[in-house]
């Protein structure tokens, strides 16, 4: 596997992981609802080490390749390690007890910047 480093103004950074998903709520999971799981996810910014931000929102394309699903975000990690290390954290954990049992289908996908 082929690791990248970016450069930028002669300064070497380590990879940053982008971990991004999308969501297709269930029929009966409210407005309210869907922003509560967005708001909960948002409370691990700053409090999961490395997890630097989240961005989401509702799908907005006109492509229709969205295959039914409503809502996506992207997360960005310091590291893959950090990534790594919040996968199994208590506060992900949590998380997904509110965000899981709403949701018809889900998919994640992370790469390294």
């Amino acid at each position: 596997m082929v690791r990248h480093s970016v450069v930028r103004h002669s300064v070497v950074r380590e990879s940053i992981v982008r971990h991004f998903g999308v969501f297709k709520f269930k029929e009966a999971v409210t407005d309210n609802e869907i922003e509560e799981c967005f708001r909960t996810m948002m409370g691990m910014v700053g409090a999961i080490p490395g997890l630097l931000t989240m961005e989401y929102g509702p799908y907005d394309g006109n492509e229709g390749l969205n295959e039914d699903f409503t809502h996506g975000f992207v997360m960005t990690f310091d590291s893959p390690e950090s990534r790594d290390a919040y996968l199994p954290h208590p506060l992900h954990e949590q998380v997904k007890e509110l965000v899981v049992p709403r949701l018809e289908r889900v998919i994640v996908f992370d790469f390294i910047v």
